[in-house]
């Protein structure tokens, strides 16, 4: 059967591999995740028409771009199952970094945004926190680009490239995502320290989310870089690790961090959203005195407009009084002389 199946499909036959039955587990998930991640696209589409609050809704179009990115690398995985061949290496060498370097820009770009809001501040704008998500993943699509360029320009040197120098190449093309990788881990770790207690859970989903995707890495890169090589399981072992990493990686991103921030969404628009731009709601016992004072100020207003009125009009009698006293004494005066 797995000769049969072999000599049918050529590069395709880890789809239908029954003795290593990682391909068909694999794309399953991949399959999975490409259904679920467009529900979550609908889902998110629903619910902000109904968001007023402006703090929550500047990031909902950077959510909906991670989402798209999301999907991508689900897409992504069934150009690893595939053997590699001149058609499937550009679209991993490109997509891999690029579509991870989407992702956790979104991610940089909301726990930035929280960094303000945790400290009571207004938040940015969509438009800046997109163009922030945006700008930061341009420079991993441009050497990305440049990469694959310069390889098919020669002759397409993919299939003519030792299994070690392909790993080597795929990994240094990830240099840029390691580093975006580490610089959101430490921006959300800044968003636990402020006033603002609501804000934090963001921030805390942020933080695990891009903590289990190093944990995830720094496996995927080790086995693919040693561990495949002292146990001589290299190249066979090298497309199942990484597209592994990539279908859990791109669940973790859906469960650790896009199921939660709806849910939260959800919530709010169940009870009510405050009002625009309201990043930080007052304290309890500031919110009840500063009630206590407008009450007492509806209550005394009609009693400090009434004593207002009488201090001016005794100030007008006694200024009249005082002139007609003036004029009185110089009518004597005259009189006199």
């Amino acid at each position: 059967m797995y000769e049969d199946c072999k000599e049918s499909t050529g590069d395709y036959y880890f789809l239908c591999d029954t003795e290593g039955a990682w391909g068909i587990v694999l794309e399953s998930l991949a399959a999975v995740g490409i259904v679920v991640t467009v529900m979550l696209l609908l889902a998110f589409l629903f619910l902000m028409r109904r968001v007023h609050d402006c703090a929550h809704w500047s990031v909902l179009p950077t959510q909906f771009l991670f989402l798209l990115g999301v999907l991508g690398l689900f897409g992504l995985a069934f150009a690893f199952i595939i053997q590699l061949n001149e058609q499937t290496a550009p679209i991993r060498y490109f997509l891999f970094g690029v579509l991870f370097a989407l992702c956790f820009s979104c991610l940089l770009a909301h726990a930035s945004n929280l960094v303000k809001l945790v400290r009571g501040r207004v938040s940015f704008s969509w438009t800046t926190i997109l163009c922030i998500a945006i700008g930061v993943s341009l420079l991993q699509t441009i050497i990305a680009i440049e990469y694959v360029t310069l390889i098919m320009t020669r002759g397409g040197m993919f299939v003519h490239m030792t299994p070690y120098q392909l790993n080597v190449d795929f990994v240094v093309l990830l240099v840029y995502v390691l580093f975006l990788m580490a610089l959101t881990f430490f921006v959300s770790k800044t968003t636990f320290c402020g006033p603002c207690e609501n804000w934090k859970q963001h921030g805390r989903l942020i933080f695990a989310t891009v903590l289990v995707s190093i944990i995830i890495w720094v496996v995927w890169i080790s086995m693919l870089m040693r561990g495949n090589t002292q146990l001589q399981r290299q190249p066979q072992w090298d497309d199942p690790v990484i597209c592994i990493a990539l279908v859990t990686n791109a669940w973790v991103f859906l469960l650790l961090y896009i199921v939660p921030e709806l849910c939260i969404l959800y919530r709010s628009c169940q009870q009510g959203c405050p009002l625009p731009g309201n990043a930080c709601p007052l304290p309890t016992y500031e919110r009840s005195f500063r009630a206590e004072n407008q009450e007492l100020s509806r209550d005394c207003s009609p009693k400090l407009g009434r004593i207002t009125r009488n201090l001016t009009l005794e100030k007008g009698i006694r200024m009249e009084v005082t002139w007609k006293k003036v004029q009185m004494s110089k009518i004597r005066r005259m009189i006199q002389t």
